[in-house]
């Protein structure tokens, strides 16, 4: 008989690493077998039938929504995600992100036991909002029109002069609406991005943000530093997914700035340090940036995997392909 591994299951199935875990503790997957602290499932295994049909706690049916990034986002994972999965521990406490961006292997988790932060104030509020607020957020996104002069109004605005419910909306405009869906702010901290002058831009997709809410509930959202972060909430036995701003491989690549502030070497440094740290107390972390020299200089103790990968921000075509790698401190 064959068997597959639980990262494996949760691609085919479309759940969760921890649901899966459960379901096999349960004895709900039919011949899965636990071998020391890693369990076996046979591939021609069923996908578990949901045994709690009130809450629909274990099982996502083809007709639910699944949760998705709500936001396009320079660096976003969404290409990655297949990598990133195979390559999970296949048992660990909580999840924690402190750098969230468009947080697409958070919402393909849909982890109830995660910590989510960002040191962009902006960003945090409107994640908190979809949240706690989402039927408001829709309604004020069902007012905005995909046109230039509405467009840049809208930009124009401070967003920390706007109510929370409406900045959250502003930015989730902006972010359909502008070139590329790209969110970039000047040394002033205001967001700069073009128009991107599109027919018909998906403004308001109502099921979507619903869908992102019911996972962003379960969340602890954070608005503050990584250092910050992981200091105060990691724990032994946690998973750490970092994805800070890359070291760029040109001159001119400017996309690592989630906000106004810059991600210099020496910051890298401290994140290579606090890596350490974390391993050190029993964590497990994955780390993901640019097949850069520093970065194999930094991680080189770690197992570090080049993954080939696409550059959608670029303007031109021929240079949009790259090099990512994953870093890796623990066995998969």
């Amino acid at each position: 008989m064959e068997y597959i591994t639980i990262k494996e299951a949760s691609v085919k199935w479309n759940l969760s690493i921890r649901r899966i875990q459960t379901l096999c503790i349960e004895d709900k997957i039919i011949g899965a077998s636990r071998f020391g602290r890693a369990w076996a499932i046979p591939k021609e295994a069923e996908k578990p039938i949901d045994h709690r049909v009130k809450s629909g706690k274990y099982v996502k049916s083809k007709e639910d929504t699944v949760a998705t990034p709500i936001l396009k986002w320079a660096g976003g994972k969404t290409q990655m995600l297949d990598d990133i999965l195979n390559r999970m521990p296949d048992s660990y406490g909580r999840y924690i992100e402190p750098f969230i961006g468009g947080g697409a292997l958070f919402f393909k988790l849909d982890d109830a036991n995660s910590i989510i932060a960002d040191s962009n104030p902006e960003l945090i509020n409107m994640y908190r909002q979809v949240a706690d607020r989402c039927d408001e957020v829709i309604e004020a996104l069902k007012l905005y029109k995909n046109e230039e002069e509405a467009f840049y109004e809208v930009r124009a605005k401070d967003w920390t002069e706007c109510s929370e419910v409406e900045a959250a909306a502003r930015m989730l405009y902006l972010n359909k609406t502008c070139f590329n869906g790209l969110y970039r702010l000047n040394k002033k901290g205001l967001f700069n991005t073009p128009f991107g002058r599109y027919k018909n831009p998906n403004i308001c997709n109502e099921e979507k943000l619903k869908a992102a809410s019911e996972v962003l509930k379960k969340a602890t959202i954070v608005c503050g530093d990584y250092l910050d972060v992981l200091q105060k909430y990691a724990k032994k036995g946690d998973f750490i997914f970092l994805d800070p701003p890359y070291v760029p491989i040109s001159e001119n690549a400017d996309f690592k700035r989630y906000t106004k502030e810059q991600f210099y070497e020496s910051d890298q440094r401290n994140l290579a340090e606090e890596v350490d740290r974390l391993v050190a107390m029993g964590c497990k972390v994955m780390l993901t940036n640019s097949n850069h020299p520093l970065v194999h200089e930094l991680y080189g103790k770690y197992k570090i995997e080049i993954i080939q990968t696409k550059r959608n921000i670029n303007s031109k075509g021929n240079k949009r392909k790259g090099e990512d790698v994953i870093v890796t401190t623990y066995d998969f």
